[in-house]
């Protein structure tokens, strides 16, 4: 990856951005909840944008930025889309994440892109809010994963039993119980102080 590649993944360092990886290395990778993180996380191929945006409408302008971006980059593999200040509502989070998908729609994005949602305080329809299987997709701050279509796709061919993932992970997270990742949580925010 070239110089100028490598600064367009890692627009800046900030205890946001250093979280989100600390989170990512501990949680989605430490437990294998996605089986795919790895290699992009080893291979520094994943685009960790910090939003300012607390209003939607900015909000939507700088994610169909971040598609157009992450399309032209071929050497950048995902993006996650990090709200430091914004969206710390769940529900209006999921209003932002609708949106979101609408527009991805409407912006010649459908089959290309797809959504993939995280939050701090990330709850299943199902679920008590307690219950630690919300932990498989509770983050340190609200974001947005833009995943290409066709390299899940072709993950998902090779690998045994995909759509036995999230039903593995909730056990796991179960197994773990929610004061586990609360503490690793926590441990995050305390290591990586927003300024």
């Amino acid at each position: 990856m070239s110089k100028e590649n490598q600064q367009s993944v890692n627009l800046k360092a900030s205890a946001e951005i250093d979280a989100t990886k600390q989170w990512l290395d501990e949680i989605i990778i430490g437990l294998n909840f996605c089986p795919f993180a790895k290699k992009e996380f080893v291979n520094n191929t994943i685009c960790y944008h910090q939003s300012e945006a607390e209003q939607i409408k900015p909000a939507l302008k700088e994610f169909v930025e971040q598609c157009h971006h992450l399309q032209q980059h071929d050497d950048i593999e995902t993006t996650l889309l990090i709200y430091s200040e914004g969206f710390r509502s769940f529900e209006r989070y999921l209003d932002l994440v609708d949106y979101a998908n609408d527009l991805l729609i409407e912006s010649g994005f459908e089959g290309i892109f797809q959504l993939a949602s995280m939050h701090p305080e990330y709850c299943f329809a199902d679920d008590d809010f307690d219950a630690a299987s919300n932990f498989t997709n509770r983050s340190p701050y609200p974001m947005i994963h833009i995943i290409r279509e066709a390299s899940m796709a072709k993950v998902l061919k090779v690998y045994k039993n995909p759509e036995q993932i999230p039903e593995d992970n909730m056990a796991l997270a179960e197994h773990k119980g929610s004061n586990y990742f609360q503490d690793i949580l926590k441990g995050i925010h305390q290591a990586h102080p927003q300024k």
